[in-house]
């Protein structure tokens, strides 16, 4: 809504401007106001009158067009300052502007695509004569009873109206806010003599005071109407409680009421709640059941009704019993175990359910959803699961508003209403992959509902009452927190799940996916034997990822095989009352039959096996991962060229490892510095279609450019991970526990890590350790002396 401007004419106003088309109204002086803008040329305009002195030219179209040009537009308009700019995400504009003074375009300067014309500023022809007073006084009179009788006129507006006193100013204000023809509102503009403008103006609330006593005589009527109708409503029900002292069948709506009031009434609500169910249980009784509001009704008493809202039952958590259950049905993870054993303690020993919210972070196939499982079957609680990935409407977590068709409540309302508990465990799967769109932020809507401190009341918008969400366990899932909005992250516990090393994934095979994949497939479990080294073989060669997801497909597409072999014996033998006996031994000549040629031959490791080249290791969010650096010299002029699909981060990590590897070759290993004028660097990381970025590859960047320079190999098995900086200084980094599971998929004896990491290798357990040894290391000297030696 437009307010009058209280901002100053501080500065001279210039004798051309820019121009803005409206497509709407014409905008008056002495107005603060916004504007949507949308044309391009448009936005051009402003941005660049923002960079200057912020003014702009206002004026209305006399013929709408897509691409206005200057005869298209009226001749009078009014100066603005813009005062503050929104670009919006639909590539639109939002600027607040403070009109100034009118004008009148003298001369087209340029005529479109910018319109920029020659203005001359029009001044009010005053009359301070008692008739202008008296003009002034009807004007606000007149308004007066007008905004009394309207809703649309806020208290803010009437105090602007009596607040202004010049008299142009009121007939000007008074224009902007009446509902009269663009056209008209124009032509008001364009009256520079105050006291005709006022007669004008007085004219035009005139005409609006007879609207509104058309309006008020309209309402009467329906009024009338409406009371008719109540009349015959109450009839009705006395008819109706006449057939029902007679016994006489009442109708299928009075039996719905009834359930609903009783089931309400038990639950005994106070306040706001009361007195809302109370108003919609009354509407419904008065509906006719054939109107469509009568369905939309009966869905909303009924999605309260169904509601937990009586006190959740004690907690009887027993720390042993949820320790088993987290043993049983998960291998390793003993850092995940213990946080939370731990976690559940504290909410033992607190005896209070308030602000339970874990995050669980780790890559895909670790097991973050049958972890939130086991966590609800541990507590004997409900368990709810469902997916944020790709959500991009807020109203899929805060529910629909009432007003529309087929609105429905949020994923949180619907939750409870089916487990029919008020403190079950809800799972929110994939929170890292929301989206955002015009129709909200989801992940802002997430905050509420996972705030300790307000989700005591939280408040959907299809109940549109406060529901107590307090007492639910949230567990939420994540490949990465880069995408979870900070203000999220500190709502949540974060625990992180690493991925399995092989001999992990060789337990967790044994112990749950192979009876889980044969049970599937119909096989029994004496009748397909694996050994050790075949499982290790099938982890090591096929599904060499984080997670065991892989490893688990890899194991059905085998025993499907044998399931169609077993099948095709029967057939051919023609037997259908009795099963074939057929036993299988998996060995590796079975398993590449089955599986093909492994996609990971053994031996099939990242080594740096002739000059030039280092191994280092990386975090990406499916878990550790190793990279081969590769450089190469060609001869020309001094100079390096990056490839490998490298962001800015890592460029300018590489520019760094350049400049270092150059200072320490000619003053250290006495490189002559005439090499580097006629030789040019090339520096490859494969898997060229992959992105990478991050400052960890530093010093193997470096490491492979000396070994280039030095014409000599980097020590075996030997790999590393650590930022670099222009003095040699070797950074600390993150994601060690991942890159350490990551060097030892790719059979490495040494790790280089920076020494201020020395505090992470706590946190990794010992098996991830083993057969590993770490060299912390504060100076690239350091790292040298162990790799170039």
């Amino acid at each position: 809504m437009a307010e009058q401007s209280v901002v100053p004419i501080d500065q001279i106003l210039p004798n051309k401007l820019p121009l803005v088309a409206l497509m709407g109204r014409p905008i008056f002086p002495g107005i603060f106001t916004p504007i949507m803008i949308g044309n391009p040329v448009d936005i051009k305009v402003i941005d660049q009158a923002v960079s200057g002195d912020a003014l702009i030219g206002l004026i209305m179209l006399q013929n709408e067009t897509e691409t206005p040009s200057i005869t298209d537009l009226y001749k009078v308009g009014t100066a603005a300052k813009i005062v503050k700019k929104i670009n919006l995400p639909d590539g639109g504009m939002n600027i607040f502007i403070s009109t100034l003074k009118r004008f009148k375009v003298k001369k087209t300067l340029h005529p479109s695509d910018p319109i920029i014309a020659a203005i001359e500023y029009l001044e009010d022809e005053e009359d301070n004569t008692d008739e202008v007073k008296a003009l002034t006084r009807a004007l606000v009179s007149e308004m007066k009873q007008i905004s009394e009788n309207n809703p649309l006129f806020s208290e803010e507006m009437r105090l602007n109206m009596i607040n202004i006193d010049h008299p142009g100013k009121i007939a000007d204000f008074i224009a902007s806010i009446l509902n009269i023809d663009k056209n008209e509102q124009q032509k008001i503009l364009e009256i520079i003599n105050v006291r005709k403008r006022m007669e004008q103006v007085l004219v035009f609330i005139r005409k609006e005071q007879e609207l509104l006593k058309i309006q008020k005589k309209i309402q009467k009527e329906i009024n009338e109407k409406i009371e008719k109708s109540q009349r015959d409503y109450f009839l009705k029900e006395e008819l109706k409680a006449i057939k029902n002292e007679l016994g006489m069948t009442t109708d299928a709506k009075s039996s719905e009421y009834q359930r609903f009031k009783e089931k309400l009434d038990a639950f005994k609500f106070e306040g706001e709640i009361k007195e809302t169910v109370d108003q919609e249980l009354e509407k419904f009784s008065l509906m006719d059941p054939n109107s469509a509001e009568f369905i939309v009704s009966r869905n909303y008493l009924d999605v309260i009704s169904s509601l937990p809202w009586g006190d959740p039952a004690p907690e009887n958590l027993e720390l042993k019993k949820a320790q088993d259950i987290l043993e049983t049905d998960h291998y390793g993870l003993k850092d995940v175990k213990s946080r939370i054993v731990e976690y559940l303690a504290v909410r033992k020993l607190r005896r209070d359910t308030k602000g339970s919210i874990v995050c669980l972070v780790g890559p895909p196939g670790v097991g973050k959803t049958s972890v939130g499982r086991s966590i609800a079957r541990s507590l004997g609680k409900a368990f709810f699961r469902f997916s944020v990935g790709g959500m991009r409407d807020e109203a899929e977590i805060k529910g629909h508003r009432r007003t529309y068709i087929g609105a429905l409540p949020g994923k949180i309302i619907q939750g409870l209403k089916i487990v029919k508990t008020k403190d079950p465990v809800f799972m929110i799967d994939e929170i890292d992959k929301m989206g955002q769109s015009f129709q909200g932020d989801p992940a802002s809507a997430l905050l509420e509902v996972l705030d300790p401190e307000q989700n005591t009341n939280f408040r959907d918008h299809y109940l549109d009452i406060p529901f107590d969400v307090s007492n639910v366990f949230f567990i939420v899932t994540a490949n990465t927190l880069d995408t979870i909005p900070n203000p999220l992250i500190d709502r949540m516990e974060i625990i992180q799940l690493p991925g399995y090393i092989d001999t992990e994934k060789l337990e967790i095979a044994k112990r749950y996916l192979v009876p889980k994949s044969l049970e599937k497939n119909g096989l029994k479990k004496q009748k397909v034997k694996y050994s050790r080294e075949s499982l290790l073989y099938i982890a090591n060669g096929y599904a060499r990822e984080a997670g065991v997801r892989n490893l688990e497909k890899n194991l059905d597409k085998i025993h499907r095989k044998l399931a169609k072999q077993i099948v095709d014996a029967e057939e051919q033998e023609q037997v259908k009352d009795k099963k074939i006996q057929m036993n299988f031994q998996i060995d590796k000549t079975l398993i590449e039959e089955h599986l093909g040629k492994p996609i990971f031959p053994e031996g099939d490791v990242k080594r740096a096996d002739r000059p030039g080249m280092s191994v280092g290791i990386a975090w990406t969010s499916l878990g550790g991962d190793t990279l081969v650096i590769e450089a190469t010299s060609v001869p020309g002029k001094d100079g390096l060229t990056l490839t490998g699909k490298m962001g800015e981060t890592m460029k300018e990590s590489a520019a760094i490892a350049k400049t270092l590897a150059q200072k320490i070759g000619t003053e250290t290993y006495g490189v002559d510095p005439s090499w580097f004028e006629k030789n040019h660097i090339h520096l490859h990381i494969p898997e060229g279609a992959t992105p990478k970025d991050g400052p960890s590859a530093g010093i193997t960047m470096a490491t492979a450019l000396l070994s280039l320079i030095l014409n000599r190999k980097v020590t075996d098995h030997m790999v590393m991970t650590g930022e670099l900086s222009l003095t040699g200084q070797v950074l600390p980094i993150g994601g060690l526990k991942e890159k350490t599971i990551a060097a030892q998929r790719n059979k490495a004896k040494h790790i280089i890590i920076p020494r201020q990491n020395l505090r992470d290798l706590d946190e990794i357990p010992d098996n991830v350790k083993k057969g590993l040894k770490f060299h912390p290391v504060d100076r690239f000297e350091e790292v040298l002396a162990l790799t170039l030696p």
